[in-house]
This record gives C-alpha cells, structure tokens and sequence, in this order.
C-alpha cells in the first residue's frame, strides 16, 4: 500500500506515515512531551490511524500485545522515557513470554542530554537487552531521521520473523523535531513498503523422519501452541491430525489453537491439567510438539517431559531455530514458521489403518469427562459471601456468547474455571477466541478485552478476579472514551487467591499479605460509564449476561464469591488439612 497522505516535513510525521504504510490501524498509548511530534502526526494522519488514549502504560502495552495477538501482526504502543518505559514493560515480557509481535516506541531525551542522567534517562537496551531470558528481541535508538523508514521496517520484521516478539525503539525528542532534508535528487525520505514474514519451510529429510516415527509409534500425541498460527496454518493443523487419526492437546494459554469441540481433542496442557491427560502426555511414545516452545507450565514444571531428554520421542517443530535443542534434546527437531510445518503436515501421507485409534478417542474421552464438574466436598452452608455454581455460570456463557466471541483473562486461580469448562473455537474458524498471558501477568484480562474490542468490534469478553481487576480498572475510562464495550464477569472472594492457596499448602494457618479489603465494585464500574450489577447466586448470572450482551455500554459483574470455592477441584480447608497431615 501507497500512503496517500501529503508528504512530512517533520520526522514525527515520517514515523506515523511509516505505521500506516506496515498496516497499522491502532497504537496504544499514554502521551508524553518527549514524541509530540509523534502526536502531531497521528492528528495529521488521523483517517488513517488511530492513537488510543490508555490512563496507564501497562495497560497500554497490554492492548498492544493483544492486538499482535489477534492480527498477527506487531501491536505498537507508546510512552514516554523512564517511569512510562518501566510501566510498559510488563507487556513486552508479555509479548516475549507468548512470541507475540510487538514493537514499544519510547520518547526519549534529547540527544544533547544523553549519559547525564538527565530526566526520566534510562539505557533502555540494558533494561530491555535482548536474550533468551530477556523481554525484546532487539532494542535500537533511531539518532538519525532519515532512517525513521528502515529503522520502522526492521523492527516489524524481528517482530514477525522466526519466533515472534516485541522490539523496542528508542527516540530521542530532538530527532523526532527534526525537519526532513531532501537528497542530491530533491526527495523526501518515504516509508519502506509493507513487511511481511518470512517462512521458513520443513526440511523434506525431517518430514520423512516424522512419517517414519509416525509409523512406528502406537500412542503418538500433538502439542499444538505458540505464536505465529494462521487460521490457514490451523486449518492444515487440523487436516493433519485427521488425516492421521492424531489426538491434540493445546499448549498452556493457547487453547484456541485447536477446536476445543472436535472429536481428536485432548484438551489444554497447562497449570491445572486434567491428571487423566497428564497420564497420557507421560504414557505417550511419541510427542510432536508444533509451535510451543515447551516451557514450565506446559511440561508441569518439566515433569510431564523430563528436561533435558525427554523420556517420549520427542519431535519438536519451532519457527525459532535458537529455540530448537535449547531446553529439550529433540530426536527430531524441524525449523519451520507455523503455516509452513502445518501446509507440509497435511500432505504427510498417511496409511490407511493406524493402531492407536482407541488412543485417541479414548484421550477425546478423558476430556469429556473432564468437563463434568467435580464433586467439591465441605463447602459452608449459604452465606453473605455468596455460593456460585462456576461450572453453570460457564455453561451459560458457552450458551450465549457468539462463537466468534474473544475471551480473556489475566492470572489467577478465578481463570481455572474458563481453561477446564469453556470450550474455544478453534482459529481454523478464522477468528483467535483466546488471549491470555503464558507469562502469568496479572491485570491482562482487562485491556486485553478492551483492546479486542476496540480493534475487531467482536463480543469481547474477560474473567477477572478481584486482585487481577483492580491492577487495570481504570482501563474502563479507555474504553468509555473510545466507544468500546466489554463484559467482565469479576470474582470477588475478597483474597489474592492463588498466592493463598499456596500459603495454604506451604504454610497452613499462616495467613499473611493475601487478604484484600475491596471497593464496591459495581459503583466503581458506573463511574466510569459502564454497568455495574453484583450477583450472590448462579441463578442469577444468566438474566444479566443477556443483558450486558445487548447493553450499548460494557458491563462489570460483580460475583461474590465463597473464599473457600478456591479451584475446580476443591476447597481450602482440604488443601489446610492435607497440609497439616504431612
């Protein structure tokens, strides 16, 4: 795409004209005096793309990032040096833990002003320095102007190729003033042409390899996850494991990545897995993991495939070749980006009979079964805490949110509820239905929400605990002023309580710094401009999601929740007594 647009004289105007030439439509933000120029130019280019105006930098680069989770394409955020580049930087270790694309633009201090500590200085490529352990894949300072254009254009391209990532770029207020100064021919520096990523393709030795374990196997299972799928690349995804009779689990925060409803689906490999999957990932003999880069949550702690040899074959397919062999020694390791391994799969021959059929339905069986909800023993009677039914209050949700619907949540054990019993669309539907954090970020669920629908216009709908909302709340007043709705179902059990069902199980009796005195939650939802209810019971859960689903403004609902309904599977004073048997 050509910009339209007049040419820049001022290289914050460049900058902008460089964002709508990669496609972008939405950057996030909080404003600074250090890149006005900057904000002058998406005044100029304001048909073209919109800043979205965030009350703090977190929540602004959460919204970026889910935004490169929904598009597939960098999200881009702006802030300001020092405290607002510290801000932001819970959503690039985000964007790195997840290989999201995303690229953070700081405004910094003048270049005259450098290496003085001078106001609000920081050395942001010590702060964001890129490694396997670090948050950015790359951090550059633009110093000269007239690369604005290659500077814009590599830092989308880092961001998309190989395992996805954030970059940051660093700009120094003086820079961005900078008036542009033609060439020896008269012209303007102008925007380099879209990037789009590079694929890199299995190698055909490796395809036979896997055909041959394939065959020689008799419980193989697919651990599908990680960033850069297309529904394209879900879509050959799926052709694959039917064309091999293949069971599926979705790796840990990825669970979208396979239709959660088909018959081969094993269900999420992450915190809280089903034991019976558990069992199966250990008793499996050959394991092809397709896109995770296999990390603690999805081997339960690198139990579930022991690090660094895993006790299955193990054939792990990543569009990072730095990724490959880094924590796991894989028999079989392939390089290939997500729509390239996926398009290469789904033409792997396959025979006519397999010998694990039974296997697999009968890991499609152990996640049915999953979905009825467990007997949970000792709860106390009715109380002014409130006792919910979550699994029904789920069930509703599957009943009435369109199936196009983009869920989200943040960190905590309220999430548990949504990972066991909601079942995601699959993206081979064409839409991304899940975004939440792999690096357990609290505070995610509500401008990721946000974001969604600011930038799709679909049902966007997050779970919240009461921790994990008030981290991001008043990313409400963003929504209000952008004309977006979300619906937030927020669980109110008046702890932090993950933390505490740990406190329980390492320290029973020993509370200390888990205990929460909250506001009113509901009031605090309509003085922001949404709707703002607060249910005590599940029968009542039903009546006022129609409601929000149809409220032209979003909604807050408030559940109040009984502290000690604290997981899918029991209670806390179990979890105290068990500890206390030890």
């Amino acid at each position: 795409m050509t910009t339209a647009s007049p040419i820049s004289q001022l290289a914050g105007h460049l900058l902008v004209q460089c964002l709508v030439e990669q496609g972008v439509t939405h950057a996030f933000g909080v404003p600074g005096e250090s890149y006005l120029a900057v904000l002058d130019g998406f005044h100029l280019y304001r048909e073209q793309i919109q800043f979205v105006v965030n009350r703090q930098e977190g929540g602004a680069a959460f919204m970026a990032e889910a935004h490169g989770k929904l598009t597939g394409r960098p999200g881009v955020c702006f802030v300001t040096r020092g405290p607002g580049a510290t801000n932001a930087s819970i959503g690039v270790h985000t964007a790195f833990q997840d290989s999201t694309p995303m690229v953070l633009l700081v405004g910094d201090v003048a270049s005259d002003q450098r290496d003085r500590e001078a106001f609000q200085e920081m050395d942001y490529r010590v702060m964001f320095g890129p490694s396997a352990l670090g948050m950015a894949k790359r951090v550059e300072r633009i110093d000269d102007a007239a690369r604005i254009p290659e500077y814009i254009a590599r830092a989308f391209a880092t961001a998309m190729n190989g395992r996805p990532g954030p970059v940051v770029l660093v700009l120094p207020e003086d820079m961005l003033t900078q008036p542009l100064v033609a060439d020896a021919a008269g012209k303007l520096p102008q925007p380099l042409a879209r990037v789009e990523p590079v694929e890199a393709w299995s190698d055909p030795g490796a395809l036979r390899n896997l055909r041959q374990l394939l065959l020689k196997s008799e419980r193989p299972f697919v651990i599908a996850g990680g960033g850069g799928w297309t529904p394209q690349a879900a879509q050959a995804l799926q052709r694959f494991a039917e064309n091999w009779r293949l069971p599926v689990g979705n790796a840990f925060r990825f669970q979208d990545t396979f239709d959660n409803h088909h018959p081969q689906y094993a269900g999420d490999v992450g915190i809280g897995i089903n034991p019976a999957l558990a069992k199966r990932v250990r008793e499996s003999d050959l394991i092809i993991a397709i896109g995770p880069r296999l990390g603690e949550m999805t081997t339960g702690g690198y139990t579930l495939l022991q690090a660094p040899k895993a006790a299955q074959t193990l054939v792990h397919i990543h569009s990072s070749a730095e990724e490959l062999n880094r924590v796991y020694q894989a028999d079989l390791a392939i390089h290939a980006s997500m729509r390239a391994a996926a398009r290469s799969l789904e033409v792997l021959t396959a025979p006519v009979n397999v010998p694990w059929e039974a296997w697999t339905q009968g890991c499609n069986a152990d996640y049915q079964a999953n979905l009825v909800p467990s007997v949970i023993k000792d709860l106390p009677a009715d109380n002014d805490r409130g006792l919910v039914d979550m699994p029904s209050v789920i069930a509703t949700l599957q009943k009435h949110l369109p199936a196009d619907a983009v869920l989200t949540n943040g960190a905590g054990n309220f999430a548990s509820w949504l990972h066991r019993f909601y079942r995601y669309t699959g993206l081979a539907s064409g839409h991304k239905t899940q975004l939440a954090p792999t690096n357990g970020a609290m505070g995610y669920g509500v401008p990721a929400g946000i974001a969604a629908a600011i930038t799709t216009g679909r049902t966007a709908f997050t779970i919240a605990g009461d921790g994990d909302f008030l981290m991001n709340g008043q990313e409400l007043a963003t929504a209000v002023q952008h004309g977006a709705k979300s619906i937030i179902l927020l669980l109110n059990n008046g702890m932090y309580g993950t933390i505490r069902m740990h406190q329980e199980r390492e320290y029973p009796q020993r509370v200390a710094g888990t205990a929460l005195n909250n506001p009113d939650f509901a009031a605090l939802a309509r003085a922001y401009g949404y709707a703002g209810v607060t249910i005590r019971k599940s029968a009542d859960f039903e009546a006022e999601l129609l409601a929000a689903l149809v409220r032209p403004n979003g909604t807050v609902i408030e559940v109040v929740l009984e502290p000690e309904l604290i997981s899918t599977r029991g209670t806390l004073a179990a979890m105290t007594q068990a500890a206390l048997q030890r």
